[in-house]
């Protein structure tokens, strides 16, 4: 069984933390409870919608 690389792990998680940690001024930022609710606010409307027109 070939011995596993002990520092490998941190080389590659190095790039992401760079990576995410460069946040884009410009990016679109939504507010994660709006997601939420938009979320529930579509299920309800799915569930509803169902229960008016059953197929």
């Amino acid at each position: 069984m070939p011995k596993s690389k002990k520092g490998e792990g941190f080389h590659s998680a190095a790039g992401l933390i760079r990576y995410f940690d460069s946040e884009d001024d410009k990016a679109l930022k939504v507010n994660p409870w709006f997601v939420v609710a938009f979320c529930i606010a579509v299920s309800v409307l799915v569930l509803v919608l169902g229960a008016i027109y059953p197929t």
